[in-house]
């Protein structure tokens, strides 16, 4: 797509229904994931299967996950486009489903599809966004996407809560309808491409399997091992290990594929390696925020879920203030500096977490929070810029999905890493943390510690992982 006037930039220029098309769309994955929380004691109630509540999640997770690289590299051979409209269209119909679930199981399985969904919505979002905004202007368009995640932040728990407390559960799904026609209707009458080749493909099916099972299998083990399963337990040590061998078995095919879907040499690249290890990361620390945050402020200050919620929304406001910014300082600087910065700023956020005690006000933890959030406002989006940037359109699908595939991953494995610590340290003060309904303050804050300290390890990986970026990145096209 052709460059068109700066004056043009923003939902009033002429890709300005594109814009806000990828906006509604990111909005549908975006608001799913905080609206859902809220609703959930309203959906065990209504459907019962308390058992089977994390699996709304998780298969969410693992199925939005897995299908990240397998959408980034089919939308480099047929067009964002028809990829983008698929993954909206699969959301849909499953998020209908989901409304007009009758059991547990059956909630679990129209989540997992809808997870399938999202996998396409965000990475090909911020791909057709690569394609149609030069470096200059994505560096205005950031703060655009990043609000959509601000605004889901404070709607969808209120509509979550009002949906189940006024009308049903079922409207947090069925709320996602009108959102995505509105968004396949504008991107069908406004989104024209003009850089797919008229060719025939070969799709690396042996490729992609191998990479959707392995990292299946592993996102399994971190999410369920130490919590359903146990990490001694048959069903972790056999994901653990079918993991790793179908990660052999994917470097061996992607070696010979003719058109791999992840192609080998994304982890050599100057640019996108820097970029996955900080998307990575960013992944990790955040976890420890949003899991352990709201525990401290419940159990330790004895405030309410509310407020427990308040730090999360500090550091979810932190993040697209960071990123509206960040476009100017990157064009000035470069973009190693500029992540170096927002990962020293996140680094500060998170040893701030080392000071809290059952004493400290709820405003410093919201400070703290906010402070994280302009950091790694600053370094997500950079690093995602950079990657982009630093390839061509036929390979900008794979780049863009391997960052958001990394974060998904750091997720994972920070839920993992934290969970052992906080376990280990609760299990030294009590004997068998397993048997645990609640933990009393005393065991609760070394626990927490321990988690914050993990945190601030990571967090010091962050700036490691910015200073690896070039200083400057010339765009390839």
């Amino acid at each position: 797509m052709s460059a068109v006037p700066a004056t043009s930039i923003g939902l009033r220029g002429d890709r300005g229904p594109i814009l806000l098309a990828v906006m509604l769309s990111i909005g549908l994955a975006a608001i799913d994931s905080t609206i859902l929380a809220t609703a959930l004691p309203s959906i065990v109630r209504d459907l019962g299967g308390l058992a089977e509540a994390a699996w709304l999640f998780s298969g969410y997770l693992l199925a939005q996950a897995i299908t990240v690289p397998i959408y980034g590299k089919l939308s480099d051979l047929f067009g964002r486009k028809p990829i983008m409209l698929f993954g909206i269209s699969v959301f849909l119909v499953a998020s209908l489903l989901c409304g007009l679930a009758w059991s547990p199981l059956s909630l679990v399985a129209f989540r997992v599809l809808q997870g399938l969904g999202a996998g396409a919505i965000q990475p090909i979002g911020m791909t057709i966004i690569g394609d149609i905004y030069s470096l200059q202007e994505r560096a205005r368009v950031q703060g655009y996407v990043a609000s959509v995640w601000a605004i889901a932040a404070l709607v969808g728990p209120t509509l979550g809560g009002v949906f189940s407390d006024f009308l049903t559960w079922r409207w947090i799904f069925f709320v996602n309808l009108p959102i995505g026609i509105a968004a396949i209707w504008m991107l069908l009458a406004r989104y024209k491409e003009s850089n797919v080749a008229p060719r025939k493909h070969r799709i690396d099916v042996a490729g992609s399997v191998t990479l959707a099972l392995g990292s299946g299998l592993l996102l399994a083990a971190l999410l369920e091992g130490g919590s359903a399963w146990g990490w001694s337990s048959p069903l972790t040590i056999g994901a653990l290990v079918g993991s790793g061998l179908a990660f052999v078995a994917f470097v061996l095919v992607e070696q010979r594929a003719a058109e791999p879907v992840l192609p080998l040499w994304v982890f050599r690249h100057r640019v996108l390696l820097p970029s996955m290890l900080v998307a990575l990361v960013v992944g990790m620390v955040m976890m420890a925020v949003t899991v352990y945050l709201p525990m401290f402020v419940q159990n330790v200050l004895g405030l309410s879920a509310l407020m427990g919620g308040l730090p999360l929304a500090a550091m979810t406001l932190g993040w697209p203030l960071g990123a509206s910014q960040v476009g100017r300082f990157y064009l000035r600087f470069g973009f190693r500096p500029t992540m170096t910065v927002g990962a020293v700023v996140s680094l500060f956020g998170v040893l701030s977490l080392l000071t809290f005690d059952s004493g400290t006000p709820l405003w410093h933890l919201a400070i703290s929070c906010l402070v994280i959030g302009l950091g790694f406002g600053f370094c997500a989006p950079a690093g995602l810029v950079a990657a982009q940037s630093a390839v061509a359109w036929s390979t900008r699908g794979v780049a863009t999905a391997t960052n958001q595939f990394f974060r998904a991953m750091g997720s994972a494995t920070g839920t993992a890493v934290y969970g052992a610590v906080f376990g280990a340290v609760a299990l030294t003060a009590i004997g068998d943390v397993t048997e645990a309904t609640e933990l009393e303050p005393g065991v609760l804050m070394p626990a927490l510690h321990g988690v914050f300290i993990a945190a601030v390890i990571g967090a010091v990986l962050l700036v490691v992982a910015a200073l690896l970026m070039p200083t400057r990145v010339e765009p390839v096209d």
